[in-house]
């Protein structure tokens, strides 16, 4: 790599794209990117020093050495054809990402669940216990508000995404793997046993004294480790023989505790400040990779109580006149079933928001969706929020979930398909003893501050 080289970003604004960019910044690259708004993330790069411009031209690509684009960017876009015209090398986020952490230890967090809690645990101990290590995460680290830095330590910390394969460029030291579940299967062929064979591919190609950190309560993921050939760390709470074990478990309102175990030995007491059985794992995963760099268990613990989440994970936007108002990035089932049992450690009403997001997702999913909302008081479905040039299922609708929710999990739950149309009806409903927790990968955030401002004007 050469810090000499002006890297140009196509559609820099994404959380992905403008956290590479941001660690380039901060090594000493010349840094310019394009996207279609003007929003946070991109005001926070200019900061930095780099040019973004809004919208695409060709004119935009002229003397950058390299291209970088997202998976989401089409290859007629104006300044990819530029670049190819130029003979300009383009690659994919990922393959930006993989020359940062392939050339350092690189701890790599994948799995359906998880990754951004994870690896945002891991870089706030890291950096709390004097380790400095580069970060690039796919959501904000509410600790530090930010979610990229150029550390001078040996560690890179990253997700692994696994959703287009493109986990597959990576080599780290560490691999985490939290879960597997059968999701994104429309860039798998809709075949679950391919995406397996990906995870395992990924946890093949560590580094030669590599380590893959795993999760023993995972069905998928333990029916796999016979193909893994390197070395690997299991942790859990139901296998009795992982190599780290929590007992004693506490589940409180927005906070867990619980006793860790390695290798029969008691290491000592966790405290987490974010709730739920999920985050439980999440910060086993995390205490691993750190023992494994060489930060004893005590300044672990000292530095892990104080994470308080990560953006759009569980995050409180409001608690106003006792009503609570929550944001969760959970859109897969298994994340909206432990979002909700997180939510009612706090002893509220709960009223849950969901916004599908991808109609293959709600096709493929469309039962275990149904099924996901039993411990709700109360559930509002909207319709499908869908990436520009995806193409509508015949049939996939939320109405049709909604059915179906009612039949099988939760007979209060309906349809309001906008925004707007759920303020309305929640702003003049909530009461003391509410919660309303907002769930879902596209926008259904707005709702929730939306109705933080409603609260704050009473």
């Amino acid at each position: 790599m050469d810090t000499t080289e002006r890297v140009h970003f196509i559609g820099i604004g994404g959380y992905g794209m403008s956290a590479i960019a941001r660690v380039l910044l901060e090594m000493g690259y010349t840094v310019t990117g394009s996207d279609v708004a003007a929003q946070e993330l991109t005001d926070k790069l200019i900061a930095k020093g780099a040019k973004v411009y809004i919208g695409h031209t060709a004119e935009q690509v002229k003397g950058a050495d390299l291209v970088v684009y997202s998976t989401a960017l089409s290859n007629d876009n104006v300044e990819w054809v530029e670049a190819e015209r130029l003979k300009i090398p383009i690659l994919h986020r990922s393959q930006m990402l993989a020359r940062l952490l392939n050339q350092r230890k690189g701890v790599a967090v994948a799995g359906a669940h998880g990754k951004t809690t994870t690896s945002s645990m891991i870089a706030l101990v890291m950096q709390d216990c004097g380790v400095d290590p580069t970060y690039i995460i796919g959501g904000e680290i509410m600790n530090v508000g930010t979610n990229a830095k150029a550390g001078q330590g040996e560690f890179v910390v990253a997700e692994a995404d696994e959703s287009d394969g493109s986990f597959l460029h990576y080599h780290p030291w560490l691999a985490v793997v939290t879960n597997i579940e059968a999701d994104h299967l429309e860039n798998y062929g809709g075949d679950f046993n391919r995406l397996k064979a990906a995870y395992v591919q990924f946890m093949n190609q560590l580094r030669e004294d590599g380590t893959a950190i795993v999760c023993s309560d995972d069905e998928n993921i333990i029916a796999l480790l016979p193909e893994v050939t390197g070395t690997v760390i299991t942790y859990g709470i139901k296998s009795q023989t992982a190599d780290y074990i929590a007992t004693d478990i506490v589940l409180g309102d927005r906070q867990v505790s619980y006793t860790m175990n390695g290798y029969g030995e008691v290491l000592g007491r966790i405290e987490l400040s974010v709730p739920g059985q999920y985050n439980l794992y999440n910060s086993m995963a995390a205490v691993i990779a750190c023992l494994k760099s060489n930060i004893p268990f005590s300044e672990i613990a000292a530095a892990i109580v104080k994470f308080h989440g990560a953006k759009r994970r569980f995050q409180v936007l409001g608690d106003i006149d006792e009503i609570l108002i929550i944001d969760d990035y959970a859109h897969h089932p298994t994340e909206i079933r432990a979002t909700i049992s997180a939510a009612k450690a706090t002893g509220k009403r709960i009223i849950a928001v969901f916004q599908p997001q991808r109609y293959t997702r709600t096709f493929f999913l469309l039962d275990a969706f149904s099924r996901a909302f039993s411990e709700a008081d109360e559930v509002i479905i909207t319709d499908i929020y869908s990436p520009a040039g995806e193409k509508q299922i015949e049939g996939v609708t939320s109405a049709k979930l909604v059915d179906l929710i009612v039949e099988n999990s939760n007979a209060g739950a309906r349809y309001l398909p906008t925004k707007e149309a759920v303020l309305a009806d929640l702003q003049d409903r909530i009461a003391p003893g509410d919660l309303v927790i907002t769930m879902g990968a596209g926008d259904i955030w707005k709702v929730g501050y939306a109705l933080v401002d409603v609260l704050k004007k009473r």
